[in-house]
């Protein structure tokens, strides 16, 4: 386990007792989250394509696209396929964890996710807003049929719907599609009640709609922290900022934040 620097020591000790005094708390989290779970950082939807063009001669960005969906739908679902397998086996960390527990301790916690893995409402997180959909989760292009599924193994290589043939996929923002309206109207619901911190961890925040809580708080002078290793969009618009991992930094603050609150 990477040990915390003492100035990392330090920046944890500041935000447990910054925590002393929230009963508002916002999460936002990227890939980053769930690399402690050995899901890849993938660049764009997930991480695994770094090298460039796949072997159909395009960008992952455009074979995982909603135009893309509708011309070459077995292309589309070859490479969902792909990210499906690298998510098989896995499972929520320590990282998700921490927060379904301060889901539990605060009076409003919510988290807004990029990740498409389910892991933090495997971990027992409630109030999540998964803004790019879950993978696991599928639905019908035609009529209202949608169902879970654990292993895309179980589909056939082209899935149709059992009730009216049409197309399966699953229930996630492709390239060039708009995000869920339902996901849209709770994050703006509670961003208009506001928080009393903000954490952003494992995302490069390039997204306008995933920078914008933090850029909110600091207008509202709240504090607000970054856990990654790299520097993002908003490293430097954050109070406090973690370059280590999700799962280390959310264990340290947690159990700083018990040992302070007695």
């Amino acid at each position: 386990m990477t040990t915390l620097s003492p100035a990392d020591v330090q920046t944890v000790d500041w935000i447990a007792q910054r925590l002393l005094h929230c009963r508002s708390v916002l999460f936002i989290t990227g890939a980053g989250m769930s690399a402690d779970s050995g899901l890849p950082t993938y660049r764009g939807v997930g991480g695994l394509y770094n090298s460039g063009e796949t072997e159909e001669g395009f960008a992952i960005e455009e074979l995982l696209s909603g135009a893309m969906f509708r011309q070459r739908p077995e292309w589309t679902w070859k490479y969902l396929r792909q990210i499906e397998q690298a998510c098989r086996g896995a499972t929520h960390n320590r990282g998700h964890a921490v927060i379904a527990a301060m889901e539990s301790h605060f009076p409003r916690v919510w988290t807004l996710t990029q990740n498409v893995d389910g892991f933090h409402r495997a971990a027992g997180s409630r109030n999540v807003i998964s803004i790019h959909g879950e993978l696991h989760e599928i639905r019908c292009t035609k009529c209202s049929h949608r169902f879970t599924v654990t292993d895309y193994a179980a589909l056939p290589e082209l899935p149709r719907c059992e009730h009216c043939t049409a197309l399966l996929r699953p229930d996630v923002v492709l390239f060039g599609e708009g995000l869920p309206d339902d996901g849209v109207r709770l994050l703006k619901q509670q961003l208009r009640e506001g928080f009393d911190i903000v954490f952003s961890i494992g995302t490069t925040s390039v997204f306008p709609y995933i920078a914008f809580p933090v850029e909110l708080s600091l207008q509202r002078e709240k504090p607000s922290v970054e856990i990654n290793p790299g520097t993002t969009r908003v490293s430097e618009l954050v109070t406090y900022r973690l370059a280590v991992g999700a799962s280390v930094a959310l264990e340290a603050i947690w159990a700083r934040y018990n040992e302070r609150r007695g």
